[in-house]
């Protein structure tokens, strides 16, 4: 019998890439897509016709309560959230709602009609935000700065809280920064990736940026969503940090990406302060070496080599739009 997972948010980078990831190895993926207005399916279009899709929302109970009862999956990997450190701050009780809230309905599902299968739910390196040592391990303390980190705080504990209340199989991966060509264009790299892109296609001749000294462990969501399946594959369930150990300056990333196309990023950047946030968080580098002695996982794409894979993805997608 084929194993079957369910996927909230897959129609995300992470979630794109983890339905490949389990695909391949011959489960049955199903995936829960929200009933919107416009309904984007071109991260998962290429496996479309291989997964299950149904409707069901985090803020719905009902929904979660159904898709539970009705699939009984093995695996359900929570991806689903309010994902983008601004948003939060316009729409905070919102990413209250789905960042937070949404894990302790769907543990709640889980708990009343599935209660062996194994959970995952997606932490993030935000949580740590003003912080309290570097780099950031497993054990040092949370002090988020934005809503989305403090609302990504509440989904980790509630994951801790049903785990050790009711003994379920859950874990958290607390994931740093984790790109690919799918990455949204509201996040820094893709909107360098994309628009480095357009200025070597003479498409456009600038690029507006915030802060060129704020620094983030990068890596590669591919490598990221083998993490998660792994941590539920353990013999007994816990929390482990995701991230390559290194960091990376906003300006070392835009270097990358002009050099991929033979240019001088002086030469058309231009800061400016409508990008810079509110309160910015420190030094995010995070300490995999527990995934990696227990999971046996390591990064295998390095940084200029994802940058450079996203810069030549959105010039071959902007090629394909002109002709």
């Amino acid at each position: 019998m084929a194993k079957k997972a369910l996927i909230t948010g897959i129609t995300g980078q992470d979630g794109s890439y983890l339905a490949e990831l389990l695909l391949d190895k011959g489960y049955e993926v199903y995936g829960m897509v929200r009933r919107t207005s416009t309904i984007y399916y071109e991260r998962i279009n290429h496996i479309q016709d291989d997964l299950h899709l149904i409707q069901g929302d985090l803020s719905d109970q009902t929904s979660l309560n159904t898709a539970i009862r009705d699939i009984q999956p093995d695996e359900v990997y929570n991806l689903a959230a309010q994902s983008f450190v601004p948003t939060s701050w316009n729409q905070p009780v919102f990413t209250g709602q789905a960042t937070a809230l949404g894990v302790t309905r769907l543990l709640d599902a889980v708990h009343a009609f599935k209660p062996d299968a194994r959970f995952y739910q997606a932490s993030s390196s935000e949580m740590f935000g003003k912080v309290r040592e570097v780099p950031q391990k497993e054990t040092t303390p949370f002090y988020p700065r934005s809503p989305y980190g403090v609302a990504k705080v509440y989904g980790h504990w509630i994951t801790v809280n049903y785990r050790e209340s009711y003994n379920l199989y859950a874990c958290s991966g607390i994931l740093f920064n984790h790109e690919s060509p799918r990455r949204g264009m509201e996040f820094v790299t893709r909107k360098v990736s994309y628009t480095v892109a357009k200025i070597k296609l003479g498409l456009t001749n600038e690029l507006r940026m915030g802060n060129l000294d704020a620094q983030r462990d990068w890596g590669f969501a591919g490598d990221y969503v083998e993490a998660m399946w792994l941590m539920l594959q353990q013999d007994e369930p816990d929390d482990y940090v995701v991230a390559t150990g290194e960091t990376h300056s906003v300006q070392r990333l835009l270097e990358v990406a002009f050099e991929t196309v033979d240019l001088n990023w002086q030469d058309y950047v231009v800061q400016d302060p409508r990008f810079m946030r509110p309160a910015e968080v420190d030094l995010l580098v995070g300490d995999p070496s527990k995934a990696g002695a227990k999971l046996g996982w390591e990064p295998r794409v390095s940084f200029d080599q994802l940058i450079q894979m996203m810069v030549e993805a959105d010039i071959e997608r902007l090629k394909l739009e002109q002709s």
